[in-house]
């Protein structure tokens, strides 16, 4: 049998080796989340602020019919210059790889390509889930599905604030899913710090989340763990701001019929104008808040296991 197409980062294959922490980190925040040259900085940014907290960065991305666990300077420059890089999931993953195409992961793709490669924690900015109107248009992220299947923690800040977020915990109770926010009762909703959920679990402390993590695999249970890891109150858009720029890029995407895959990159477009730029810099330091968080779990976790 032919090997994985894994191909490794020089410092993530030691750190692997070594046992030391490896944080995993999505490409379609590069590709698809952000402008040119915001997407490069910002990917950079990341990458640095899980190296400050003791961690090693695994950026993974789809190049040349390998998965890349962790990209060199050059390549993510190049990734972050690629404006038609395939958006992918655990759909069309396989089909990427063997066509040889450049592709971006989402969360549902990243916790696949972390899970092989032996990485335990993931940071991101917020999974996707079920989009308002799901009863019609059966529009439920992938990434719903992948947290019950995929044995990765999985840090965001939250389910992203366009969503139906009461249905999108529905659903990740389904699936099995423990949901726990850090550090508060009420589930975060991305840009803001509340969403009026209660959380179905909280956790105060890094070593808690990797106790829980470690304990699912003793116990043989598949799937993640999604930590809800509020924004900083200082980025932060309060509800009463942010919600009426949803209500109206989403009335904007249901007016020119935009759907499937092109409604989240439509609507995050559409907010970042009526909020004058505000949600992308909110984007950008819960992103950096989140990989210090995953970070601190992941050195919990390599410390459990020496």
């Amino acid at each position: 049998m032919k090997p994985l197409p894994l191909t490794f980062a020089p410092e993530v294959r030691t750190a692997l080796d070594t046992g030391a922490p490896v944080v995993a980190l999505e490409s379609t925040i590069i590709t698809h989340g952000m402008p040119w040259p915001q997407n490069y900085e910002t990917a950079k940014q990341v990458e640095a602020e899980v190296r400050a907290a003791g961690a090693t960065p695994a950026t993974i991305a789809i190049m040349g019919g390998q998965i890349h666990i962790g990209l060199t300077p050059q390549e993510l420059e190049k990734l972050a210059q690629t404006p038609d890089a395939m958006k992918l999931s655990r759909a069309d993953l396989a089909f990427c790889l063997a066509a040889g195409k450049t592709g971006a992961t989402t969360v549902a793709a990243t916790m696949i390509c972390a899970h092989l490669a032996g990485i335990a924690v993931f940071a991101t900015g917020g999974i996707g889930g079920v989009h308002r109107g799901a009863e019609d248009s059966f529009d439920i992220s992938a990434d719903l599905a992948e947290l019950g299947l995929t044995s990765v923690t999985v840090v965001a800040a939250g389910a992203k604030a366009i969503l139906d977020l009461p249905k999108t915990l529905e659903v990740l109770e389904t699936n099995g899913v423990p949901v726990i926010a850090y550090g508060q009762e009420e589930l975060p909703a991305f840009w803001s710090r509340q969403s009026g959920l209660k959380a179905p679990l909280r956790a105060d402390s890094a070593a808690e989340i990797a106790a829980a993590h470690l304990m699912r695999a003793k116990l043989g249970l598949h799937g993640g763990q999604l930590v809800a890891n509020p924004i900083p109150t200082e980025a932060e858009i309060p509800r009463e701001e942010i919600v009426p720029a949803i209500e109206a890029a989403l009335a904007e995407a249901t007016a020119q019929g935009i759907a499937a895959k092109e409604v989240t990159p439509f609507l995050l477009a559409r907010i970042y104008a009526l909020t004058e730029g505000r949600s992308l810099a909110a984007n950008i330091a819960l992103v950096l808040n989140n990989a210090r968080l995953a970070s601190a779990i992941a050195r919990e976790i390599a410390d459990a296991r020496r």
